[in-house]
């Protein structure tokens, strides 16, 4: 489907096509969407990052610092399609953490621990949970 005038209309069903097909349909397999956010650095510990990862996704931000891609983060530390059980990493994002039918809560948030730690031990960057967890 190609866009032929630029337009609301056209920016919106690119955007949703581009979504339906990176992320998973919660009506399909229960996800919460994306799990972390993405962390904010300085620009200096970007340039640091970039001598041992050159492929780390980025993006400045006007006060100098840089804004990481999670996902990305999280794909490189090899969890994109992990499963243990019921708890998961979605295959197509890794942003997104599924429970594939009896996860708890619990293992849920293990699963993200592991990950967060996973993160911060590979790149000295320490991601933060998106979701609201009571």
């Amino acid at each position: 489907m190609g866009i032929t005038a630029l337009n609301i209309k056209a920016v919106s069903d690119a955007v949703i096509q581009i979504r339906t097909s990176k992320l998973p349909n919660p009506k399909e397999i229960g996800n919460a969407g994306s799990f972390f956010k993405n962390p904010e650095i300085s620009g200096q510990r970007f340039h640091e990052l970039t001598q041992v990862s050159e492929n780390i996704v980025g993006y400045n931000l006007p006060n100098g610092n840089v804004k990481l891609a999670a996902g990305w983060l999280i794909e490189q530390c090899g969890w994109k399609g992990y499963r243990k059980g019921d708890a998961g990493c979605h295959n197509r994002q890794a942003l997104v953490l599924v429970n594939y039918g009896n996860a708890t809560g619990k293992e849920i948030y293990d699963l993200s621990s592991e990950i967060l730690q996973s993160v911060n031990e590979k790149f000295g960057v320490t991601l933060e949970r998106e979701v609201n967890i009571i």
